[in-house]
């Protein structure tokens, strides 16, 4: 009988394709999510993915809230890994920063103790760039690696990535005080892209939306370090298995990339389905503009013309970590956004 994998967060965008994977690979899954009203949905959207049904002893999906410690003893039982991926990522800014740390920290201890409890061997946890690369003044040439952290009493810093950053922090300073030790892995993707299941994918995946959707009418000087959802679904699966993964961070991104440049690639390759993306920049000044109406540009307006270059090279070297052409995420992307009616 194969190994029984827990992954948190099944409806979410990455822990779907983690799902896939470990399918593939001829484990068993047992999925979290919040409400078992959605299970039916979820199936039917792994199933489409996976081009085959999915019996429930493949996949088994179960209650369990970040919130609560209801149900993660029970989540627990019989697994061999866990891969915490659930974590809040909002569409919009929550009024209290707490709405996004409380869960995010307090629901990975849960996960933790639960695993403790239930003698897990390895918790693969899912972390963020976020919790690396921001909070820092000077970045003239700097390449963050896992060394670094984000100081997360910066005034430029935002919810979100306070959030990631408590709960990772959290983690490591927990691992210590466990009655019964389990290793501990964490993975820090940048923004996030790749082919969708549903029109509800990812945050991370609305920057090729909008631009597809005409819902930005130019191009700011915003940047993102990008990393395909399949090759991050591939680092986990690699973390949880490799024996020298255990107790280390491991950065999953490939380039920097402005929106610019995602704009070229969809105009370029997508012929007349991407007549719609704009090519016309905007102006910083414009952009500071729009700020003073648009709560979520306003959030991010410290972004402007900044590069964050972050180093995979520890993954590659340990893991053996690859990744695909970033061309190849980003028509992927488009094309699945088109092929679920997203776009």
């Amino acid at each position: 009988m194969s190994d029984l994998i827990l992954v948190t967060g099944a409806s979410g965008y990455v822990a779907g394709h983690i799902i896939l994977q470990l399918l593939v690979r001829g484990y068993r899954v047992r999925g979290t999510i919040r409400s078992l009203t959605r299970a039916d949905e979820i199936r039917h959207w792994l199933e489409k993915a996976h081009g085959a049904s999915i019996s429930k002893e493949a996949l088994d999906l179960v209650e369990a809230d970040l919130n609560s410690d209801k149900g993660w003893d029970t989540a627990m039982q019989g697994v061999r890994y866990a891969l915490h991926v659930a974590s809040p990522f909002p569409p919009s800014i929550p009024k209290n920063v707490d709405e996004l740390i409380a869960p995010a920290r307090d629901g990975t201890l849960r996960v933790m103790y639960a695993a403790s409890r239930a003698k897990v061997e390895r918790v693969v946890q899912t972390s963020s760039t976020v919790a690396i690369a921001y909070g820092h003044d000077n970045l003239s040439g700097r390449v963050f690696t896992e060394k670094d952290w984000t100081n997360s009493d910066h005034p430029e810093i935002n919810a979100y990535a306070k959030s990631k950053t408590i709960a990772e922090r959290a983690a490591w300073a927990e691992l210590a005080k466990l009655n019964r030790a389990i290793e501990w892995v964490v993975i820090n993707p940048g923004g996030v892209l790749g082919p969708v299941f549903d029109k509800d994918a990812s945050a991370s995946v609305d920057i090729v939306k909008k631009l597809l959707d005409k819902s930005v009418p130019g191009l700011p000087r915003f940047g993102f370090p990008i990393v395909d959802v399949r090759d991050l679904a591939d680092l986990h699966v690699r973390a949880m298995l490799d024996p020298k993964a255990a107790g280390e961070r491991f950065i999953a991104t490939g380039q920097f990339v402005w929106m610019a440049d995602i704009a070229a690639m969809l105009k370029t390759h997508l012929g007349a389905r991407g007549k719609a993306v704009p090519s016309r920049k905007l102006p910083d000044f414009m952009v500071r503009l729009v700020s003073l109406f648009d709560p979520v540009v306003r959030s991010q307006l410290h972004e402007l013309g900044k590069v964050r270059n972050l180093s995979s090279d520890k993954a590659i070297k340990i893991l053996g970590w690859k990744q695909r052409p970033l061309q190849e995420t980003i028509i992927d992307t488009a094309t699945s956004l088109f092929a679920v009616g997203a776009v």
